[in-house]
């Protein structure tokens, strides 16, 4: 009681002294009336983000101070063309207001203003979208195939490799090109129902009185009861009808997949918020994590600091482009090829892995040198690979040896840390979690979970997924998003393996998806058939916008922002260990059970501290220093009373009544009105399969 009566007592004083400073506030913040500083583009914005309204005091409806946007929004001047989307519509990035753009001396400026590496100038290569970075180029080399009538060229190396370069797809064409091998049958899912040709159909569409087999055996032997047999393939309740029977679900639970029951969740149903939500009396309050600023039109989490690279790979080699789609550059013309890529934000490693030869690369984003290291060979076919940034560690699939491996970030020490998986095709990591993630394609597909030691492992999906071939991680909501090149679409799901909800469906650019990426509301993908790098809402796939037309061969993604790689204590193992110093693989010792474990800074073990743990006993003389304290802070705390009773026995003056207008600091989380549920008809969806209809 004496320490916490000191404390009140000088944080009174002490909060006096700090309060009566003038604030201040930063050259691109603006300064309400009651003193608080709100960000430059919050003025004039239509929202009172002053509690006394000051920031929309001098604003007329229709004169905006800064430029306006296309749908009637206010952004400030200096937003305007600093390739960020800042209006709601892109209008603050086109060209018809940014036609004053410089494009710099190793670049080339196209028709639209886009600018580009000269690298990419008649290289055969559509990189501007319009030609113009191919116009009046001379006629085609002798190693290169000339595509009519567009007049481009692209090299005789991409000749029948099933992906057409061509606009038109002469390279691909019959008469150069024999005909593909046709494509192994489907095998059906646990909750289909296998019809007697093969065809596959949701098990809850048998014996529903419609013929959806084409043989009609999906109507065949309907009087018996189902829900006998193994509860139906129900996870909870079985309801048997005069035909057929159906799953169901109690109270505060939803039926996912015909026959899965799964705990609500209204904030990842509705999907209002970007990060950070809270469901309070039919309202949602949205936040969002350190390293964030909540967009007051959007109300999307927008990434503080420096703008983000989304670096890909590509048949052209590994490039770079800002997430607006405007600074268009190449990082390294010799790493050629589709392959996985990686990224260590903090010195800005850029990992590489060449298609079907087994070799990873190393190369470094920044510097005017880029030569690439060769870290590991022999590999087998990589096509996958993710960066652990808190213990340093990189791992990959391999489909040859059917593993997840893993080795240090400097190629040493390499070895097989999961054995036994069906095509790996995706890797994923999440350090501060101690998660380890990865994909499995072929007759047995699914998304699997582990601990960085690839112990405890877990499956997260099973069903209703056919070639899932890249995942990424949304790490503030913990969801795991993935791209199914079978089923043509983009899903998601929480770490725990719940919510899961189709985002994109078919809509013309998701024919063949390879690459995947998440990075603030968007998921970004790239699309051979189409030769596109494209983006949408990662809610509900809306929002729609090709980030880069013609682009050969577009391979995997990644963003590359410090954000996405944040610092912190890491969990170390699979118990909730938490080391108070640092947390070392134990993954190389050739032992059959890799681990990870604590050290001390003299290099002792057993240092660990568990969560929600006790604390342990401390020695006699920290309780006898921790005496002296109270008995010093005591006398302190005496003398501060005997002075305010000094002060109460001086002769009253004339009071002076201070008005301290106390007004209720300004919640940043954004209310946003509840959302009906989302209906959809049972049959008519792609494929007629019930994938998610949350």
């Amino acid at each position: 009681m004496l320490l916490l009566t000191l404390l009140l007592t000088f944080h009174l004083f002490w909060g006096t002294r700090v309060n009566s400073a003038p604030p201040t506030c930063t050259q691109t913040q603006f300064m309400c009336r009651n003193g608080r500083c709100i960000p430059d583009l919050w003025v004039c914005n239509g929202d009172r983000d002053c509690e006394d309204g000051s920031d929309e005091v001098h604003c007329r409806k229709q004169t905006c101070p800064g430029f306006m946007c296309k749908d009637g929004g206010c952004i400030a001047q200096s937003a305007l063309c600093d390739d960020i989307m800042d209006c709601r519509d892109g209008s603050d990035e086109l060209s018809e207001n940014c036609g004053l753009r410089q494009c710099k001396k190793d670049e080339f400026s196209c028709s639209d203003r886009r600018c580009l590496s000269l690298r990419f100038r008649c290289d055969g290569s559509d990189d501007c979208g319009d030609g113009s970075d191919e116009a009046s180029c001379q006629d085609c080399a002798a190693d290169w195939f000339p595509c009519e009538p567009a007049g481009m060229c692209v090299p005789r190396a991409k000749l029948c490799d099933g992906r057409p370069d061509c606009p038109l797809g002469q390279d691909e064409g019959a008469d150069l090109c024999p005909s593909s091998p046709p494509t192994s049958p489907r095998t059906c899912a646990g909750f289909e129902f296998s019809c007697g040709d093969g065809q596959c159909i949701p098990h809850s569409w048998r014996c529903d009185h419609s013929t959806d087999c084409a043989d009609n055996s999906d109507e065949d032997n309907c009087g018996q009861n189902e829900c006998l047999v193994n509860n139906g393939g129900c996870s909870h309740l079985c309801v048997d009808l005069a035909m057929g029977f159906l799953c169901d679900c109690p109270a505060g639970m939803r039926l996912v997949h015909d026959v899965q029951c799964e705990e609500t969740d209204l904030c990842l149903d509705t999907d209002v918020c970007s990060q950070l939500c809270k469901h309070v009396n039919g309202t949602f309050q949205c936040g969002c994590h350190e390293g964030y600023l909540m967009s007051p039109r959007t109300g999307e989490c927008k990434a503080k600091g420096t703008v983000a690279q989304l670096v890909f790979s590509s048949s052209g080699g590994v490039r770079r482009v800002n997430a607006a789609g405007m600074e268009y550059r190449e990082v390294d013309a010799h790493l050629q090829g589709p392959g996985p890529l990686a990224v260590l934000t903090a010195d800005r490693s850029l990992f590489w892995a060449r298609p079907g030869q087994g070799s990873i690369y190393r190369i470094s984003m920044d510097g005017e040198t880029r030569e690439s290291v060769l870290l590991l060979k022999g590999l087998g076919s990589v096509l996958g690979m993710a960066v652990d940034w808190i213990h340093k560690l990189l791992y990959w699939t391999n489909t040859n040896t059917h593993s997840v491996n893993v080795a240090r970030l400097d190629g040493s020490a390499g070895r097989l840390l999961i054995g036994g998986l069906a095509k790996p095709t995706a890797v994923a990591v999440q350090p501060l979690l101690g998660f380890l993630f990865w994909a499995e394609s072929g007759s047995s597909s699914k998304i699997g979970r582990a601990g960085l030691d690839g112990q405890a492992r877990l499956p997260l999906i099973t069903t209703a997924i056919w070639n899932p071939v890249a995942i990424s991680l949304d790490m503030p909501r913990e969801l795991l998003y993935w791209v199914d090149s079978g089923l043509r679409t983009i899903s998601r799901v929480g770490f725990d393996g719940k919510h899961r909800k189709v985002v994109v469906e078919s809509n013309g650019y998701l024919d063949r998806p390879l690459g995947l990426a998440v990075f603030e509301g968007h998921v970004y993908w790239s699309e051979q058939a189409t030769k596109t790098i494209c983006s949408a809402s990662k809610h509900n796939g809306s929002l729609l916008r090709v980030i880069l037309p013609n682009v050969a061969s577009p391979g995997s993604l990644v963003f590359v922002h410090p954000v996405l790689q944040p610092k912190g204590t890491a969990v170390c193992g699979n118990d909730g260990r938490v080391c108070p110093y640092e947390c070392v693989p134990d993954l190389f010792s050739g032992t059959s059970s890799p681990s990870f474990s604590c050290v001390t800074p003299t290099g002792g073990s057993n240092d660990v501290i568990f969560h929600n743990s006790s604390a342990p006993a401390r020695s006699e003389t920290t309780y006898a220093g921790l005496s002296l304290l109270i008995v010093a802070l005591s006398v302190l705390l005496a003398g501060v009373a005997l002075w305010w009773w000094r002060q109460e026995l001086r002769p009253s003056r004339t009071p002076t009544l201070q008005n301290l207008s106390m007004k209720e600091s300004q919640d940043p989380l954004i209310q946003a009105p509840a959302m009906g549920p989302e209906t959809c008809s049972v049959k008519d969806t792609l494929l007629k399969l019930d994938l998610d209809c949350d």
